[in-house]
């Protein structure tokens, strides 16, 4: 519940309290700043109330639990048009749609409205939302100008890593695109607190398309991977073979290990970068293609597996298989299920197999279960099964007695081990391996 101060009291606002806001808010409160947060959502603005949070962050939780008990951080979930803190920082969320492949604005524009009334002509508001390129001044400015006739806005993305973000947002250098020169001053001096490096940039639409590129990037480099683990397994070779000697000594660019590619940000941006030129007639074409890549190697992976079962006289329609990692990726370790390479191989697998057992080592069994799979501790997964699938990378994969564990399963005991993350001696199946 918020408490009795002013909101104009707090000094700063943070509108949208899922990953990336309450990420943010914990950073603030820790150089001092007092947080009036904003959420929609009634179970998290309560459990925030309370100090408690629903993702595994390091270090976020005891922050905003400090800033609870000390009064400096509060939640609410309605604005009612009072007057907002002298800095507004939008964190909403920006999914694509279901089904397609189109931004999803619709909690950009809620959030925005919802701040218009509070806002005045000396309120810095900071979209940080990742947005296709344009809608800071094509969506936020026409809404606060309903209220704030020349509002000050610019745009300053968030480029944190899950399992590192408050650690990365008080070190990473911070983008700053004004809409105006006064804006832009004001967001510099702003995140100058949080951090050592602030990078300006030329205008909002510049700033958003840097966030864009970096994730769009770091797609293209895991889809090249994925690419020299298809020639591989077409040409009988090994892939960590061909890239670990690739790499060895070598002062280029390094090849990236073959994996899947997952979270909210890297399934999402090169849409959203797609979005943001279709207007103008133009494709980024590698973009489109490595994000095309990677979205088809959850179901390549399944297709191997129930191929091996088949090839070893197993009928997939009879046999239970085990999904290891849910989370999206194993390290930095993450509860994160957003874009994880399940939600594309579950589907495919529930019409193949009997049964689909389900274990993660951080990601709450409760969380699993609403998956629709049964969860299972790891010893209780591999018993009696035909196969097992380990999707991440999770660094408890290494403590674990693999030989035991595999001499548990049902024969044939396909294992899938895709990050390689088990020893060679398991002779599991391996992405790139003929």
């Amino acid at each position: 519940m918020p408490s009795s101060r002013l909101y104009e009291d707090y000094d700063v606002s943070v509108v949208g309290l899922g990953y990336v806001g309450v990420t943010l808010a914990a950073a603030l409160l820790t150089t001092g700043r007092r947080v009036l947060g904003y959420e929609t959502d009634p179970a998290v603005a309560r459990e925030l109330a309370r100090g408690r949070l629903q993702v595994a962050e390091p270090g976020v939780e005891e922050a905003i639990r400090d800033g609870v008990e000390s009064g400096a951080f509060t939640v609410t979930g309605d604005l009612g048009g009072r007057t907002l803190p002298p800095v507004v920082i939008i964190c909403v969320g920006t999914p694509i749609e279901a089904g397609g492949t189109a931004p999803d604005l619709s909690h950009l524009r809620a959030a925005t409205e919802a701040i218009a009334g509070g806002i005045g002509d000396g309120t810095l508001v900071i979209v940080r939302s990742t947005v296709p390129v344009g809608t800071s001044r094509g969506l936020v400015l026409p809404i606060l100008r309903r209220t704030a006739p020349e509002p000050l806005i610019a745009y300053c993305p968030e480029r944190t890593i899950q399992g590192q973000a408050l650690a990365e947002l008080l070190s990473l250098p911070q983008i700053v695109g004004g809409l105006s020169d006064e804006a832009g001053k004001r967001a510099a001096e702003f995140f100058s607190s949080v951090t050592d490096q602030v990078v300006p940039v030329s205008s909002p639409e510049a700033a958003e398309l840097v966030k864009l590129i970096c994730n769009c990037h770091t797609d293209l480099i895991y889809g090249f991977g994925n690419e020299v683990a298809l020639l591989t397994e077409e040409l009988g070779l090994d892939a960590m073979e061909v890239i670990d000697s690739a790499n060895l000594g070598y002062p280029r660019p390094t090849v990236h290990k073959p994996g899947f590619v997952g979270g909210s940000c890297l399934t999402k941006d090169p849409y959203l970068l797609a979005h943001s030129v279709a207007a103008r007639g133009h494709t980024p074409t590698m973009i489109t293609a490595a994000r095309s890549l990677n979205e088809s190697m959850p179901r390549r992976v399944g297709e191997r597996v129930l191929a091996a079962l088949r090839e070893r006289g197993q009928d997939p329609a009879e046999a239970r298989i085990l999904l290891s990692g849910f989370a999206y990726k194993g390290r930095p370790e993450t509860d994160d299920l957003r874009g994880a390479p399940y939600e594309r191989l579950l589907p495919f697998l529930r019409e193949h197999v009997a049964e689909i057992v389900g274990h993660d080592f951080v990601v709450p069994q409760s969380r699993i279960e609403a998956q629709g799979v049964r969860a299972v501790g790891l010893t209780e997964g591999f018993t009696g099964a035909h196969a097992a699938i380990l999707l991440n990378d999770h660094p408890r994969y290494g403590d674990i007695d693999a030989a035991d564990l595999v001499a548990r399963m049902a024969e044939p005991a396909v294992v899938y081990d895709t990050w390689r993350v088990l020893p060679p001696s398991t002779k599991a199946m391996r992405l790139g391996h003929a």
